[in-house]
């Protein structure tokens, strides 16, 4: 059944009764606790500290900053590992991170903010905003690229750009751009150039766009790979959902995600660019490998101090330090308030992160639910047992992770730079359930 946004308002309606009797919490994240009275204790710290520690010991990780705070008190910030191994730069809190996917949540906010100014609605048809989008779903794609379509069973909405749900570049489409490359390469007679991905961090290689319109005015040429809410398809919806956020606004999507989220929460280091001496601020990427540590590309972290700094992608981008982004978590879990600055409103929150917008069978497996930019735990799946089934999350491509529990009135989050590593995140999350007990 399709999900419409005035149903899901409807369900959002039932938490605000909830939301009235908390809808502020801390403005300010309290570092100077007395552990004590912010319900741990030094040997339950010291459990998390001697986890980290074997995970840089036993080379599962290169540098790592882990962040808790409950009730606002922060109650673990602290890193582990080396910056920069060569150079035997020890890391620390301070250090900026490539947050890839965690770009999406904010700008899915940025986005709620445009909402609730009445600029657009969740359940509007994309094509209201941008009239070339596709309405069609292809069905057989011939070994020459050339394809068959049959009408979308219904239009794709701003609810499905958020949700991932919408069908852009998924399923066959793939192959047509497959065959597309390939009719390129036989008519220049030469493989194409891999990109070097030297200008900003994208999606598809640095290519010869400046401007993420172009990119999403050429994606919006091909058709759907599936009616718009009938499966999860993850990442290029946020682009999409990025560059609807400059045609509405009228600014940069930089512009406006500054001017509506990052600005009003202090977030004043994370961003998609940064001056050149910004550089040496971010920690070295490594991967482990065969228990080995072994240097990666920095492409990404040198592409955010490139001259030309004109291309945002909604799907990644931000960077930034640990504790920065936990301003946005702590908001997230105040629903909607933080640093005397209301983001968005309660019931706002209560629709991105307690309304599932998938079908109950979709490629994110069993059990699997997405709200409106945010994965969502529940008892048939969630990291580990100790989460509830309130709390929301997502992640990054190179390790970084956070996750905001209302019922616990937690946020955690746990940051590495790696694109090979070992699953040592829900090692760290129960240890963190843990310095409650």
């Amino acid at each position: 059944m399709k999900t419409t946004y005035l149903s899901i308002a409807l369900v959002a309606l039932s938490f605000c009764v909830m939301a009235q009797n908390n809808t502020t919490g801390p403005q300010q994240l309290k570092y100077d606790v007395e552990l004590k009275l912010a319900g741990t204790n030094t040997s339950n710290v010291a459990g998390v500290d001697s986890l980290l520690q074997s995970f840089v010991d036993q080379k599962k990780a290169s540098s790592l900053v882990a962040f808790v705070a409950k009730d606002g008190n922060v109650v673990y910030n602290k890193a582990f590992g080396w910056k920069d191994i060569e150079g035997q730069v020890p890391a620390s809190v301070n250090d900026y991170y490539i947050l890839f996917s965690q770009t999406k949540a904010v700008v899915s906010v940025a986005f709620m903010t445009l909402v609730e100014k009445g600029r657009v609605a969740v359940d509007d048809p994309v094509s209201k905003y941008f009239p070339g989008i596709s309405n069609q779903v292809v069905t057989k794609v011939n070994e020459d690229g050339t394809y068959l379509t049959r009408p979308a069973a219904n239009p794709m909405t701003f609810a499905h750009l958020l949700s991932h749900s919408s069908g852009l570049n998924a399923g066959l489409v793939d192959k047509i751009r497959k065959a597309e490359k390939a009719k390129r390469l036989a008519a220049n007679g030469t493989p194409e150039k891999e990109p070097e991905w030297v200008v900003g961090q994208r999606s598809f290689g640095t290519g010869n766009v400046k401007y993420l319109k172009e990119e999403m005015t050429a994606l919006a040429k091909y058709p759907l790979g599936f009616d718009p809410g009938s499966e999860w398809s993850y990442h290029v919806s946020t682009n999409m959902l990025g560059y609807l956020i400059e045609v509405i606004s009228g600014k940069t999507l930089r512009e406006y995600v500054k001017l509506s989220v990052l600005d009003p929460l202090g977030m004043t280091e994370t961003d998609w660019y940064y001056k050149p001496e910004a550089l040496q601020r971010f920690v070295k990427a490594y991967s482990a490998v065969d228990g080995k540590l072994v240097a990666e590309s920095n492409k990404f972290s040198e592409g955010t101090v490139s001259k030309e700094q004109t291309y945002y992608e909604g799907a990644l981008g931000l960077n930034g330090p640990i504790a920065d982004y936990a301003k946005f978590c702590q908001m997230l879990l105040n629903k909607g308030t933080f640093n005397g600055q209301q983001i968005l409103k309660p019931e706002t929150i209560a629709l991105m992160t307690t309304v599932n917008q998938l079908p109950s069978v979709n490629a994110g497996g069993k059990g699997f639910q997405f709200g409106l930019g945010f994965e969502l735990y529940n008892a048939e799946k969630k990291p580990v047992p100790a989460v509830s089934n309130t709390a929301f999350a997502w992640g990054g491509m190179y390790g970084t992770e956070y996750i905001i529990d209302p019922e616990n009135n937690m946020i955690a989050l746990f940051y590495l730079n790696m694109p090979k590593r070992e699953p040592i995140y829900p090692l760290f999350l129960s240890k963190a359930y843990q310095l409650f007990e």
